[in-house]
């Protein structure tokens, strides 16, 4: 890490609970291959806090943005004075850029992470049809990022109905061509097949669809990361299925987060 000085710029991640969070590693390794004068710490705050938190933050001249995660996303959105529409209809935010003049400028990119994961990756989403279980969190970014990256069809499954429809109501709003079902338990008939619930998360969870109705020729996408290899990634080889590991939407998404941010290279 870079010597900290009066002029290192500071950048903070807002969590609670604080401890397991892998962010601050990830970029200040980024802003050292940057060679960008910069540090990000955690910033532990509580939901009842988080008001009082961030009035205190914007007042911090030498504050360049913050990183939101669990539990404060859809709260923190709330708080800032400016969100694009996208993000205002996602109702949620994990990034947040301090202006000079102390105003708060909300944004999501878990949606935009996840697409460039799979960028990364080698998988074009265009053209593609996508079937993503889940309808809260961060399905809700994702679901709004393969719309925008061009998918032909996206269906949602969820288990409370109701929850799906208002997801593609919302995308619906932003993206009216686009074409949006409300699905089952069964992902057959799609090219990429998301996972984006926690499901997965602990040993002897639920599998979050019906796995017997995977084919080969389809691409199995999680967005946990720990465990690496889930219930759903391993049935999915199983049937034949190529796989997309979680990890690489946090990666990503540090790089989306730097360039929010106006983290620039230095070198």
């Amino acid at each position: 890490m870079r010597q900290i000085t009066g002029e290192t710029k500071l950048f903070g991640i807002l969590a609670d609970p604080i401890h397991h969070v892998k962010t601050p590693q990830r970029m200040n390794e980024h802003f050292a291959r940057a060679n960008y004068d910069g540090v990000l710490v955690p910033f532990h705050a509580t939901p009842d806090n988080l008001a009082t938190v961030l009035d205190g933050l914007r007042k911090l001249e030498n504050l360049v943005g913050l990183i939101v995660t669990v539990p404060h996303k859809t709260a923190v959105l709330e708080l800032c004075d400016d969100a694009s529409d996208t993000t205002r209809k996602i109702g949620a935010a994990n990034v947040v850029r301090r202006e000079p003049n102390g105003r708060l400028t909300a944004h999501m990119l878990d949606g935009e992470g996840f697409v460039r994961g799979l960028q990364s990756g080698g998988h074009d989403i265009k053209g593609k049809s996508a079937y993503m279980a889940g309808a809260g969190g961060a399905a809700n970014a994702i679901a709004f990022g393969l719309v925008q990256y061009g998918v032909s069809r996206l269906t949602i499954a969820n288990r409370t109905v109701a929850k799906a429809e208002d997801l593609k109501a919302r995308i619906l709003d932003i993206h009216p061509q686009a074409h949006i079902d409300i699905g089952t338990a069964d992902p057959s008939g799609h090219d990429l097949v998301v996972n984006a619930t926690s499901l997965g998360l602990k040993e002897g969870d639920a599998l979050p669809m019906d796995v017997n109705k995977l084919d080969a020729g389809q691409l199995v996408c999680e967005v946990i990361m720990q465990p690496e290899e889930t219930a759903l990634l391993l049935a999915a080889r199983k049937r034949g299925c190529a796989v997309h590991y979680g990890a690489p939407m946090l990666a990503s998404q540090i790089e989306l987060m730097a360039e929010f941010l106006g983290v620039s290279n230095s070198k």
